[in-house]
């Protein structure tokens, strides 16, 4: 018989029944609250900490705290990830980062999901669809990201977005529901004399 956890991982509709999935999510909160309040000059062992409950990281990366995470092992950050304040990730299933993603203040991506069912609902069901966001994705603040959605490479989500499906790569999206509004182009690539 499939445990919640392996249900959970599976996308399929669960129950926490024995109370596993919520030790999980306590020992989390534990390492996140000595990351949330640790002095803002110890980088190194703010992002030790990190690495002891994220999936994976790939070179260097930054969070901000607040941080707050359900597990942290479904989390996969790419090269140079860097995220503002208040980033939250409901990570019940994988969530994972490109290399070079931006994400504004605010920002909240939820893996989790409930039943529309009131009585399935009541009775404490649940899912978890997985997220994935591209290389060189930049996420405006206090955007909403759901569960199962993808951002293609490149694109940019506006500050305020509520994302409901996936976004392609190479756009500008932004709204709510969030819509593509334009596709990057060339007259978008910086020239190297605009830095000088």
């Amino acid at each position: 018989m499939e445990t919640a956890k392996e249900k959970m991982i599976a996308g399929k509709l669960f129950r926490d029944e024995d109370g596993a999935l919520f030790k999980e999510r306590q020992h989390c909160k534990v390492i996140l609250q000595q990351y949330n309040q640790m002095e803002p000059i110890r980088v190194k062992a703010r992002n030790s900490l990190l690495k002891s409950i994220l999936g994976k990281t790939e070179g260097k990366f930054f969070i901000e705290p607040p941080f707050r995470c359900d597990y942290g092992y479904h989390i996969e950050l790419g090269e140079n990830f860097y995220a503002n304040f208040n980033l939250t990730i409901l990570d019940g299933a994988k969530v994972s980062f490109g290399k070079n993603v931006l994400i504004g203040p605010n920002v909240s991506l939820f893996t989790a999901s409930h039943p529309i069912d009131p009585i399935a609902r009541a009775e404490g069901w649940e899912y978890s669809k997985p997220i994935s966001i591209g290389d060189n994705v930049w996420i405006g603040g206090h955007t909403v990201i759901n569960p199962g959605v993808s951002i293609g490479e490149n694109s940019v989500i506006g500050s305020g977005s509520i994302v409901t499906r996936d976004i392609p790569a190479n756009v500008v999206a932004v709204g709510n529901p969030c819509r593509v509004i334009r596709e990057i182009t060339s007259e978008d690539i910086l020239s190297k004399d605009q830095f000088m």
